[in-house]
């Protein structure tokens, strides 16, 4: 037996990857450095570690030397972007021992360089961080983090859009799609949201832009009060289509709306895919994406506070991060306990 973690499981720490000049940081790489400093810091704030990707273990020592060394570990690896999310491990309980496995990823369905992404994992396998037995190379099959969620219950929440992409797997139909996540990840009751994207997004509507599972049967969702917004319709259809799902009792959600920031635009004049659904939870802690509107991002923390009344929620500004079509949870991925080797967390 086998099934999917829920994200606020018990972790020794998260997965970064600090942005450097082969990426499509190079841009603005100061500032974007200066965005992972806030996101490390507030990570080592609250006690959780961070093991972070660099290309160069001195320069990032470098960058974060005002920080907790103690609660960093610095790991040398060949990366062509920063999203850990969607490359990092997706962790598993099989026999009562975590896995972390090593699904292939392409670039979001071809549309960026990933070869060096997709060896990520195999790397940190060779150098030992995987705890012996842990690592399972999955990489025949196309799925990132960003696109799947679970209640720890064996329950999936997906998109369709994303997950029968022509471009990931070869256009897998939504009993084939299903078929596979029993299979790889142990779930039992899969549901597929059809409506749902934002403007800007590159992920074919990853499910961590749109709603996200919390404990006690609760789905909180990006909404969209705004008539004129162009993502209105859509959004509207989605949060139908939520109503409409139940659990694997038959019972239905109870669902939290959060709301969507007032639009954000690029040095171009393009529409940036900012959403508040897009927060990292820990056993503790809730870090939320906020982006300088401060009515809106203490709204949104106080929606997500209601489904976890018994954490602390964080506010991490992410204007930066978000000029990449991403945010926080995205830039993350939680490494349970057990799944890494201790050694690296005992500095």
């Amino acid at each position: 037996m086998r099934h999917l973690l829920p994200e606020w499981t018990k972790c020794d720490g998260v997965l970064l990857a600090l942005p450097h000049e082969d990426t499509d940081w190079n841009y603005i790489l100061d500032e974007a450095k200066e965005q992972y400093h806030k996101i490390v810091k507030a990570f080592t704030h609250e006690g959780l570690h961070v093991v972070l990707l660099c290309k160069s273990v001195a320069e990032a020592e470098e960058l974060f030397h005002d920080l907790d060394q103690h609660a960093i570990t610095y790991i040398e690896a060949d990366y062509n972007d920063t999203w850990t999310r969607d490359y990092g491990p997706i962790s598993i309980i099989k026999d009562e021992r975590v896995r972390g496995l090593d699904f292939g990823f392409n670039g979001w369905g071809l549309k960026f360089a990933a070869d060096k992404d997709n060896l990520v994992n195999r790397h940190l396998e060779i150098k030992s961080v995987f705890n012996p037995k842990t690592y399972r190379n999955e990489s025949a099959f196309i799925l990132e983090g960003g696109s799947i969620e679970t209640d720890g219950q064996n329950t999936l929440l997906t998109t369709t859009s994303c997950l029968c992409s022509p471009n990931r797997n070869g256009g897998l139909s939504k009993k084939e799609a299903d078929d596979q996540l029993r299979k790889r990840l142990g779930a039992e009751h899969i549901l597929f949201l059809d409506y749902g994207h934002l403007i800007g997004d590159d992920t074919d509507s990853h499910i961590d832009t749109l709603a996200r599972m919390a404990p006690d049967n609760i789905i909180l969702f990006t909404g969209c009060r705004d008539f004129e917004d162009p993502q209105f319709e859509d959004l509207l259809k989605m949060r139908a289509q939520l109503t409409m799902f139940r659990n694997a009792e038959g019972e239905s959600y109870n669902l939290l709306e959060l709301p969507l920031p007032s639009a954000i635009y690029d040095e171009c004049g393009e529409r940036l895919p900012a959403t508040y659904a897009n927060y990292l939870v820990t056993e503790t802690h809730i870090f939320m994406p906020t982006y300088s509107q401060p009515e809106t991002d203490k709204l949104a923390m106080q929606t997500v506070r209601i489904a976890f009344p018994n954490h602390k929620v964080v506010g991490v500004d992410c204007l930066t991060l978000i000029k990449q079509h991403g945010s926080l949870h995205c830039a993350t991925m939680q490494l349970p306990a057990g799944l890494f080797n201790p050694v690296i967390f005992n500095k």
